[in-house]
């Protein structure tokens, strides 16, 4: 166990670094110091994503009995995975200093905002996020890997699949990142992103309680009351940020493809929008899985996976 603990620890925090570090010398690119860690955080993400999604389809593809049949990747990827959570939390945070740093030299002549401070502004930003993360660590962690017994590996290899939606996101924010959000490769990853995230996690919790119905042979409407309270807080407490999430993407959604963002004046947008990061006036990125709930920040990218 401690040993698939370690591995995570060091494979995550060593892929972020490495890639980095390529993308700052190849020849070509050459990124910034914050360009190249927000590109990375967003690789790691992915990778991350395609690597849960893969241990998810093949737990569930192999287990026949919903309930009993048991798969050695259940637990072996739940302990390489869960010092992704840690490590991200960091590296969204660096992120987010990044461009603090570059916000900070625009408006105040170069003064760097307190670490302290920049802390205290992250945490309350990203709290959601943040807070999803912690969760994750300290409840799911050892529900899933001790509190089940070895039941339900067809239910943990589903959720894994949620990560699916992972990808989109984190292309779509590079996106952003690089002034692309009016390109069509931004408008199809939109809508995939769109897709992908209602049905991997929004419909995921009630595709759970249905395949538990015809599992046990009863209606689908008697499942939450049958089943032990836990599992019904348990999973409203993880369906409820992804709905709100959701409804931000369709937001975001919306006025990308009725063009509802291109109707600024060039001025407010060359105002806001200035480079790869928010520029002088502007406000700091928002809180959103994928788009603000704010009319004239729905271009600007996001710092939640």
């Amino acid at each position: 166990m401690l040993s698939i603990l370690a591995a995570g620890s060091i494979f995550f925090p060593g892929l972020f670094l490495l890639s980095k570090r390529g993308l700052k010398k190849a020849p070509g690119l050459g990124l910034s110091e914050g360009d190249a860690t927000i590109v990375s955080a967003r690789l790691v993400s992915s990778i991350q994503a395609i690597m849960a999604s893969s241990a998810g389809y093949i737990i569930a593809s192999s287990c026949e009995d919903i309930i009993e049949d048991q798969h050695w990747l259940t637990s072996t990827y739940i302990l390489f995975a869960v010092p992704y959570f840690a490590y991200d939390i960091y590296a969204m945070f660096l992120c987010y200093w990044h461009k603090l740093q570059v916000k900070g030299h625009e408006e105040e002549g170069g003064r760097p905002k307190p670490m302290g401070s920049a802390v205290a502004s992250y945490l309350r930003r990203e709290f959601l996020m943040v807070l999803h993360h912690v969760v994750m660590v300290t409840i799911c962690f050892p529900v899933s890997v001790f509190w089940r017994q070895g039941k339900g590996d067809y239910f943990q290899g589903v959720m894994f699949m949620a990560e699916l939606s992972t990808p989109s996101v984190c292309l779509g924010k590079i996106l952003i990142q690089y002034k692309k959000q009016h390109t069509l490769l931004h408008k199809v990853n939109g809508a995939l992103m769109l897709v992908t995230f209602f049905i991997c996690r929004v419909l995921l919790f009630p595709y759970l309680y249905y395949a538990y119905s015809r599992y046990a042979s009863i209606p689908l409407y008697t499942v939450p009351f049958g089943a032990p309270w836990q599992y019904n807080v348990g999973a409203f407490c993880l369906m409820a940020p992804q709905v709100y999430w959701f409804t931000l993407i369709c937001r975001g959604a919306f006025r990308l493809f009725t063009g509802a963002s291109r109707s600024r004046p060039p001025a407010a947008l060359n105002k806001q929008d200035g480079g790869c990061y928010p520029g002088q006036g502007a406000p700091l990125p928002p809180p959103a899985n994928g788009y603000s709930p704010v009319p004239h920040q729905a271009d600007r990218e996001t710092d939640t996976h």
